[in-house]
């Protein structure tokens, strides 16, 4: 039994079912039933967490698409790679090329291809991925054949593409090629009937992966449960109720998890820091104060243009009037400021 399973290709393991009886869940769940046969683009849209991975496999599961289930997340391959990621390329396509390599497209023939944040992909690469969509067809990087591909193509995001196809940081074109099917996934706050069931799921689920004795919540916890706004949503419920299983038997340590945190605009990084002091023992330089300066304003603006586009970095370079490049070198300057938690 362990060799069986061991031996199984990701996409053929049993995906993650869709929980809940709330109303749009039923109607994700029958429109599923309906395209799944299908090759229909499918593009997901929802909050983090609110599970579009899960309705994903559960697309790629059915036995007409089970070759391969391929993810891409797009938010974290370099510009300079996309290409040879997605396409694959040639012997001598470029330095250090000495073999032939399947893209992603290849891996998934069959099967389906899942890309993650696609509000990420670069402009130049939306318009290889719409042929690929046109034509059903692609050429590996360095090569001049081009090569046939049966995939369904899933996308995903947690930002506005209409916001972004306004700002002409998403092509249109592509986001109707995408848009075939839409499905938007609730946050966990709008179907709070579905709560006492994914917390009987995760508790079953987590018991049993960890052999421990499956906990009793009381009631006055799971009312607690239905009363948090979940901005983490389905992921954070998950991660609460394993956290629960594993480390404590008391209703305590469940109920400190639940106190809600100090209201944000948005999910950013503690950023604190100050002008130098002016002392008349230790004069200040007036450069290093405008250095300083400017950077304070910067992280503000950035942080700003962040909040703006949910996130979406490349639509918050554009709104900052800079390269994708210069807006990821000042997060990672923005970030190793940041002090450990």
């Amino acid at each position: 039994m362990v060799m069986r399973s061991l031996a199984l290709a990701p996409a053929l393991a049993t995906p993650l079912p869709l929980l809940g009886e709330s109303p749009t869940i039923l109607a994700i769940r029958r429109t599923l039933d309906q395209i799944a046969s299908t090759n229909l683009t499918v593009l997901l849209q929802g909050e983090s967490g609110t599970g579009k991975e899960v309705v994903a496999r559960l697309l790629g599961s059915h036995p007409e698409r089970t070759a391969s289930f391929v993810k891409i997340n797009c938010a974290a391959i370099p510009d300079e790679l996309w290409e040879s990621e997605l396409f694959g390329y040639e012997p001598g396509a470029f330095t250090g090329a000495t073999r032939q390599k399947s893209g992603k497209f290849e891996l998934a023939e069959d099967g389906t291809i899942f890309l993650d944040e696609i509000g990420e992909m670069p402009l130049q690469l939306q318009a290889k991925l719409l042929q690929v969509l046109q034509d059903g067809e692609f050429s590996r990087l360095g090569g001049r054949r081009s090569l046939s591909v049966n995939v369904r193509v899933v996308a995903a995001t947690n930002a506005d593409l209409h916001t972004a196809v306004a700002a002409g940081a998403f092509r249109r074109d592509l986001f109707y090629r995408l848009n075939v099917i839409a499905l938007e996934l609730p946050p966990l706050r709008q179907r709070l009937e579905d709560i006492p069931r994914l917390t009987d799921h995760f508790l079953e689920k987590y018991s049993a992966q960890y052999q421990r004795a499956v906990p009793v919540i009381p009631a006055t916890l799971r009312k607690r449960l239905l009363q948090y706004s979940w901005p983490g949503n389905v992921r954070e419920l998950e991660n609460l109720i394993k956290r629960y299983v594993v480390l404590t038997d008391t209703d305590a340590l469940l109920a400190s998890l639940l106190e809600p945190a100090p209201p944000q605009a948005v999910a950013t990084p503690a950023l604190t820091s100050s002008l130098p002091s002016l002392s008349p023992a230790q004069p200040v330089s007036l450069l290093a104060i405008g250095r300083q300066a400017a950077w304070q304003a910067e992280r503000v603006a950035i942080l700003k243009a962040l909040a703006d586009t949910h996130w979406n970095r490349r639509l918050a370079a554009r709104q900052l009037q800079i390269s994708y490049k210069s807006l990821q070198n000042k997060l990672r300057t923005l970030l190793a400021e940041t002090p450990a938690a």
